[in-house]
């Protein structure tokens, strides 16, 4: 039962055929940039899910056939009983906290460029190879034998699925990720046998791979079925309508139904574009197709809105993935009653980019993700303090709220001083701009636990210099000044100052974050930056009327959001308000009315009129009170300043992530084993030679 009453639906158990769930709690299977390079790592990360009180904890896709890899991306592997144990391990970490255990199988055929094993692709037809990146390379068509095989090599694989320990062993077909999706659309499904053509022929893979499974290992373990309801690309794609009917066909075989939406994009939509509960008219109605249990994923954080889809009739379990990886104790927290401690998930989807940047998954407002075991983190606890030294921190963005937090939490004295009115630093001025009011969570759940820490003390409008800090007499003291962004036009691009003619008119993000707007109509804004703040700027801009014109060397809008899978998005965001993109030119010089560009390729230069200049380029730290500090080193010693930390964007500038982890990093080392730079500071697996 939960602390209180209106959320005790959340926590009744589930039969999903012959395992029984304790609550409704459901990690779906999600990616991690670890699989079979970190497998222990993994283990443990999933396994404090389960500690946190998920009912169900899931693995991400795991690959069951070596003709079907997706190199460079670093999944996990099932190719034959050498795979065994790595997965046995997770599966141990995360019964032994209670939840079930989940393995997502997936051959994923057309998606497939095959680089490590150099097998020749399959789908239902032979067509170019459908990745993230445009591989030269196509498909064969399946003929029968491989169709046969790969039921086989299915079943072969649920077998050591369940040799490993798994309750749940996954039919896939979601996302628009693998064979299965591949049979069922219109698109990829090219044949004229009894595999292609009709509804029915094109279900009839994933019906005899249910079946398969069901046979194979049904009598112990539930066998859910993985499945995108809407391509959202109108009649190109699958739609609702077409894949209620499939479902239909096959709709009592599965254990439980996982349904979600493809592409993987529009099923993790950032909250820049998406919101939460997004997929509830596409998900809605499954329910009255089957007799089984459904759950649906949206980035659910809220459990009042957990309460309704359930109550609704719309799902039976609450599926998470992002939500889990922001907080992996959410189901404890409610069933104990702090919801004001459930760290929500601000769909930034930097934890998507370890995927796509095959490096271990992070998160920007759990700084412990995916360092469980490397580093020995945990999300909810931190071990004590070990000195009766008290902290300064000077600065409360999320670089220095994580520290202060985090060291109030393991019973450090901290003061922490913001110059500002308000807390958050960047984030509470990122939070303001057009897409982006989720990301205040980060100070609002720091916010919610420093209130709480009697041995933290928080001063506002408190503008601190390296005298002041001096005079404050504290032995230790991290500066967290954050940084600005830079006016010159110094970036990627440019390393040194891009040619200014005098009285041209030039800003930078943080003076429209300040409300510092252009004189004049037409503004040209210059990413060299490349994640999300041009676009966002440029949205800005053209929201209040300007005539706004987005420059950027690289081919295309905001280039690195294609890791939070946000690229496209933020295009036809932009296009659609009238904003002009012209990629691949880099700028040349800035004049009073006239900005010069240059093509990247040719050299060849143009002009054109703009009344102001938006640079989206470097950041400088703000880090003048630790350079003065390093300066009057020789007074450290009569003020009882012992040490001085610079940390987050005041050291170096990065993503929001980077800084709360800075702090949180901070806090964890404190007093703790000297570190050495000539020794790597976190665990690893090394593998085995094989003579």
């Amino acid at each position: 039962m939960s602390a209180e009453s209106r959320y005790d639906i959340l926590l009744e158990p589930v039969k999903i055929g012959p395992v029984t769930a304790r609550n409704r709690f459901y990690q779906v299977p999600h990616c991690t940039g670890m699989g079979y390079r970190d497998p222990t790592a993994l283990a443990h990360m999933r396994g404090v899910k389960a500690e946190g009180g998920w009912a169900v904890v899931c693995t991400e896709q795991v690959e069951f056939h070596w003709s079907a890899e997706i190199t460079p991306f670093i999944e996990l592997r099932l190719w034959d009983d050498r795979d065994i144990p790595m997965l046995a391990r997770m599966a141990e970490h995360i019964h032994a906290h209670g939840a079930l255990a989940g393995l997502e199988l997936c051959y994923n055929g057309l998606h497939s460029p095959n680089f490590y094993s150099r097998e020749v692709p399959m789908g239902p037809t032979g067509l170019p190879v459908a990745s993230f990146s445009y591989e030269p390379l196509q498909g064969r068509t399946m003929d029968k034998q491989d169709i046969r095989n790969l039921r086989r090599w299915h079943r072969a694989a649920a077998l050591r699925a369940r040799q490993a320990g798994f309750d749940l062993i996954y039919v896939y077909g979601g996302h628009a990720l693998n064979i299965l999706h591949h049979f069922l659309s219109h698109e990829f499904n090219q044949r004229t046998d009894e595999y292609g053509g009709s509804l029915e022929n094109r279900t009839r893979l994933l019906k005899e791979l249910l079946t398969d499974t069901r046979e194979a290992v049904g009598d112990t373990c539930a066998v859910p079925c993985r499945l995108s309801v809407d391509e959202l690309r109108g009649g190109a794609g699958l739609e609702k309508a077409e894949t209620e009917d499939m479902i239909g066909l096959v709709a009592e075989i599965p254990d439980l139904w996982d349904v979600c939406l493809a592409s993987w994009e529009n099923d993790s939509m950032s909250s820049r574009f998406g919101e939460e509960g997004g997929q509830e008219p596409f998900i809605s109605g499954v329910k009255k197709l089957t007799t089984k249990p459904v759950l649906g994923v949206g980035r659910y954080t809220s459990p009042d809105r957990m309460v309704s889809i359930v109550r609704k009739g719309i799902v039976d379990m609450i599926g998470c993935a992002r939500p889990s990886i922001a907080d992996p104790f959410l189901p404890n927290k409610v069933a104990e009653g702090r919801l004001e401690d459930i760290r929500e998930c601000i769909g930034c989807n930097i934890c998507v980019s370890g995927d796509f940047t095959m490096s271990p998954i992070r998160c920007t407002q759990n700084p412990t993700m995916g360092e469980e075991w490397r580093r020995g983190w945990h999300p909810e606890r931190i071990r004590p303090k070990e000195s009766e030294k008290p902290v300064l921190i000077v600065g409360a963005g999320p670089a220095g709220l994580e520290a202060a937090q985090a060291l109030g939490k393991r019973g450090y004295e901290v003061t922490l001083a913001e110059r500002e009115t308000e807390l958050g630093g960047r984030v509470a001025r990122e939070c303001r701009l057009p897409g982006l009011a989720a990301w205040g969570r980060v100070r609002d759940y720091r916010a919610e636990q420093l209130h709480k820490l009697p041995n933290v003390s928080l001063y506002l409008d408190s503008r601190l210099d390296a005298e002041t800090v001096l005079e404050f007499g504290c032995p230790r003291v991290v500066i967290a000044t954050g940084a600005r962004w830079r006016g010159d036009g110094v970036g990627r691009h440019w390393t040194a100052p891009v040619p200014l003619d005098g009285g041209a008119q030039v800003l930078t993000p943080d003076d429209l974050m300040a409300e510092r707007w252009p004189e004049g109509a037409r503004v040209t804004v210059w990413d060299d930056d490349h994640y999300y703040m041009a676009s966002v700027l440029a949205e800005l801009l053209a929201d209040r009327g300007y005539e706004t014109t987005y420059v950027t060397p690289a081919s295309e809008a905001s280039t690195w959001s294609r890791n939070t899978m946000e690229q496209h998005f933020a295009q036809a965001r932009l296009l659609e308000k009238g904003v002009r993109i012209e990629a691949f030119r880099n700028l040349s010089r800035i004049a009073p009315g006239v900005v010069a560009t240059s093509c990247v390729h040719t050299g060849q230069t143009d002009e054109a009129e703009a009344d102001a200049v938006v640079l989206v380029t470097a950041r400088t730290p703000a880090d003048e009170i630790a350079a003065e500090l390093a300066r009057q080193r020789e007074r450290w010693a009569d003020a009882g300043l012992e040490a001085v930390d610079t940390i987050g964007d005041a050291l170096a500038p990065a993503t929001i992530a980077h800084a709360v982890y800075a702090g949180r990093r901070y806090a964890e080392e404190l007093d703790g084993p000297p570190v050495s730079p000539d020794e790597v500071p976190f665990k690893r697996e090394l593998a085995e030679l094989i003579a």
